[in-house]
């Protein structure tokens, strides 16, 4: 995949990497990554972890041998962080989705972002000592300039999307998420999905018929 920030098999990992190189896939909003840069498709579950949804995606995940990568609000980590635990434990990759949420946090100063940053790394590595925090995801996909900076000095990948079935629509019924994610899903896909923030029976309810349908398409990985 496109990524890149080396770090050797035998390193302990560590959410303090050194800085990052824009990578020439980087093609979404403010040069972030919008693709896996391979023919294969992630999985990105936001806002969790929560107590009611991500046990269930797990489990389904789980049952269809399939990892994805969670983007983890830092509050929540805080809160449930034995749900953190679930989500390393069972092979799938953490991404930092800031501490609560904050749709403006690109217009702060850099030390502001910085700051919000770092309080949610070291909330999910209170619940998962030494866990990989490679990626940061700006809430609503708001990105400015100066975000992606701060989180590319910080060794985290800008990481957005290229399949969005707008499941954090309350409007959207489970078959247009389903729909949405399977008609829309190509080689190389990043699909946005949501375990957190808000009642996500629907995306429950889509998420075994789009794991029939991608698995028999391609290889669905998280990200590396």
């Amino acid at each position: 995949m496109s990524p890149k920030a080396s770090e050797s098999p035998s390193e302990e990992p560590t959410h303090e990497l050194v800085p990052l190189e824009p990578d020439d896939t980087w093609d979404g909003p403010s040069g972030t990554m919008r693709l896996t840069g391979t023919d294969e498709v992630a999985l990105t579950f936001d806002d969790g972890p929560s107590p009611s949804w991500t046990p269930k995606v797990l489990n389904t995940l789980a049952e269809w041998d399939v990892k994805a990568t969670f983007c983890v609000v830092g509050k929540e980590a805080k809160a449930y962080p034995e749900l953190v635990q679930d989500i390393v434990n069972q092979g799938h990759t953490l991404c930092n989705h800031s501490w609560n949420h904050e749709y403006e946090l690109g217009s702060l100063s850099a030390p502001e972002i910085r700051k919000n940053l770092e309080r949610t790394n070291e909330a999910i590595l209170e619940a998962v000592p030494g866990a990989y925090i490679g990626y940061y995801r700006q809430p609503g996909g708001q990105w400015t300039n100066r975000v992606v900076g701060v989180s590319m000095k910080m060794g985290m990948i800008p990481l957005h999307w290229s399949v969005d079935p707008s499941d954090w629509d309350k409007s959207v019924k489970a078959g247009h998420i389903e729909k949405e994610v399977r008609g829309a899903t190509d080689a190389g896909a990043i699909v946005l999905m949501h375990d957190g923030g808000g009642d996500r029976g629907r995306t429950y309810s889509a998420l075994e018929p789009i794991l029939s349908d991608l698995t028999s398409r391609f290889a669905l990985v998280p990200l590396p």
